[in-house]
């Protein structure tokens, strides 16, 4: 992620989780990383007025985190799986797989929320991991 532009780098704190990485509250919020490249993208699915937006990801493969991948994110629209729309800033995989796993032993869809937020004139991808409580 070195080639980002400073303010695409997203934003999120490991001192937002609680016990098992588990979100402090329902206000936890990760945006994503790298989403100026997919600008038109993402105007492309807040024009489209689908709802409600969540994420189409599967958690990480043994290789993929041997390997330290990064995690890319599309969104899931209702009808269509989006192109992709960031990737999940460094350092907070471990949240998402955590979250993913979570969700998936409650019996409920691997997706997690999403809320696509317009900050200074930039379309960003925030994850709404508090709701995956």
């Amino acid at each position: 992620m070195a080639d980002l532009d400073r303010n695409d780098l997203g934003k999120g704190s490991m001192n937002q989780y609680r016990g098992v990485l588990v979100p402090a509250n329902g206000r936890v919020r990760i945006q994503l990383a790298g989403s100026n490249p997919h600008q038109e993208e993402l105007k492309r699915i807040i024009d489209s007025g689908e709802a409600p937006l969540t994420t189409a990801m599967s958690r990480r493969s043994q290789q993929q985190e041997g390997a330290d991948a990064e995690i890319e994110v599309r969104l899931f629209t209702g009808t269509r799986v989006s192109g992709p729309v960031g990737m999940v800033p460094r350092g907070l995989e471990s949240v998402i797989d955590e979250a993913l796993s979570r969700l998936d032993m409650k019996g409920e869809s691997q997706r997690i929320p999403v809320e696509i937020v317009s900050k200074m004139g930039v379309l960003r991808v925030e994850l709404l991991m508090g709701q995956t409580r």
